[in-house]
């Protein structure tokens, strides 16, 4: 009887750290109306019709962005289109530095998770994907891969908001 009790509660523990995970990372995606995404302190989800600039990234097994550096202008709607020229799953997300690790710590304790947000594309090897986003707020902002590992190897980028 004790051990069904473990059991039992193991698995309600798993089911509220996977609500939460859901809870957290389905805020927004790619196909919602953009008006209709909340704002976050690095911007909003771009309307695809009213771009201003693009931006092409490479993504790569060596766990780099190339560029690694973006600069845009307050304001500005940009697509980011990005290339996954490597053997393995890569993706963006735009945020915070504080955001980004802990989506971070999110994604090691639930690796298998699947999410999309306005602020990511998700890229398999060999192919493109696409983000367009309004950069609001003046400021230094991140992207990163955050599959597990991929940010510890130092797969990220910056985006300066002047």
């Amino acid at each position: 009887m004790k051990i069904k009790l473990k059991l039992i509660l193991r698995a309600l523990v798993s089911a509220l750290f996977v609500t939460h995970a859901v809870a957290h990372c389905a805020a927004a995606t790619p196909s919602q109306d953009p008006a209709a995404v909340e704002e976050q302190a690095y911007g909003r989800a771009g309307d695809p019709k009213r771009v201003n600039r693009v931006v092409k990234l490479e993504m790569s097994d060596n766990f780099r962005f190339t560029p690694a550096q973006v600069v845009v202008k307050r304001g500005e709607t940009v697509r980011f289109i990005v290339h996954n020229g490597g053997q393995h799953f890569h993706e963006m997300v735009l945020g915070t530095t504080d955001q980004l690790r802990e989506h971070v710590e999110l994604m090691k304790k639930f690796p298998g998770m699947e999410h999309s947000e306005a602020n990511m594309a998700h890229v398999k090897p060999g192919a493109r994907g696409d983000l367009v986003w309004q950069f609001t707020r003046v400021g230094e902002y991140q992207f990163a891969c955050l599959v597990p590992g991929h940010y510890e190897a130092g797969m990220v980028g910056n985006v300066t908001v002047k």
